[in-house]
């Protein structure tokens, strides 16, 4: 990935699962862990010294202790909020049964985040059987955190995608339309400030009207790997994202896991070995420089 001029390793999997699967359990422990947090500290701190690239971590719900051995090794986490709603909780829901994914707990993690100086990506998924008003209300409890905490970097939008051999893969998937009304109205309600994000892999045609409806950025676009999240969505050419982006009357830049507001103020990074990694990639905006943007 760093050959190829990336700057950011994503690591994203699933929320403590070796409480669920036994096997794993013994895996971590052959490796030499006892628990995934563990493990994915450990392999932060290798990817970020061995490959100067900059780790972003999502791995679910975590405690205090947990995540702050993580963060030191990575530029920013993430965790998706993805709604706010109880009714989805309920038998027959998407959320049935996954404890992990209820709001409190995801926004617990946010604020733990907050106390460790955590910059952090949340966000909604749209198209799962929520409706308007509670789309609204994830939004809203993403603005309350941020309110509370100030340590939400980034918002993104995305849209539900049916999976073959998953409980909703006969599920519809929202319309470009419907995504484009979400975006507005996480513009309105995040205010001018906030970043917002949807991917373009997970619309086909005409994700560039994304950029008249609110968003200010793309998200990460891998030259080496699949979108593992969702596999059978591929990435956009990034020389064709560069030329819509410039149509759509806006300049396209690279950025680091850490926003470049972020970057600028200082305080972010909770590691010396991060820090250093971010002055040697950024420059006097918080951008990557332009000499090392990957389109150069």
């Amino acid at each position: 990935g760093a050959e190829l001029g990336c700057k950011e390793a994503l690591l994203s999997l699933g929320d403590h699962p070796e409480e669920r699967h036994p096997e794993m359990r013994e895996t971590l422990r052959e490796l030499g862990f006892e628990s995934t947090p563990e493990y994915v500290a450990a392999m932060s701190r290798l990817v970020l010294e061995e490959t100067g690239l900059l780790p972003h971590t999502n791995c679910g719900t975590l405690d205090y202790d947990e995540m702050a051995a993580i963060a030191p090794w990575n530029a920013s986490m993430g965790i998706m909020l993805e709604s706010a709603s109880l009714r989805l909780h309920e038998p027959g829901g998407p959320h049935h049964g996954t404890v992990t994914k209820r709001p409190e707990q995801r926004i617990a993690t946010l604020e733990t985040a907050a106390e460790l100086g955590v910059a952090m990506t949340t966000g909604v998924l749209i198209g799962i059987g929520e409706t308007a008003n509670e789309r609204v209300d994830a939004l809203l409890a993403i603005r309350d955190v941020q309110e509370r905490s100030g340590n939400v970097q980034e918002v993104i939008v995305q849209n539900f995608r049916a999976k073959a051999a998953t409980r909703m893969r006969a599920a519809p998937e929202p319309s470009a339309l419907d995504m484009l009304r979400t975006l507005a109205v996480a513009r309105l309600l995040l205010g001018p400030e906030m970043n917002i994000q949807a991917p373009p892999n997970l619309q086909s045609d005409g994700y560039e009207t994304y950029l008249l409806c609110g968003i200010n950025d793309w998200g990460g676009v891998s030259p080496l790997t699949k979108d593992f999240i969702n596999p059978e969505a591929a990435w956009p050419d990034t020389d064709r994202l560069h030329d819509l982006t410039r149509e759509a009357g806006y300049e396209l830049r690279e950025r680091t896991a850490l926003y470049p507001s972020h970057v600028l103020d200082g305080g972010w990074a909770r590691s010396h070995a991060v820090a250093s990694r971010l002055a040697e990639l950024t420059d006097d905006e918080g951008y990557v420089k332009p000499e090392l943007e990957r389109w150069n």
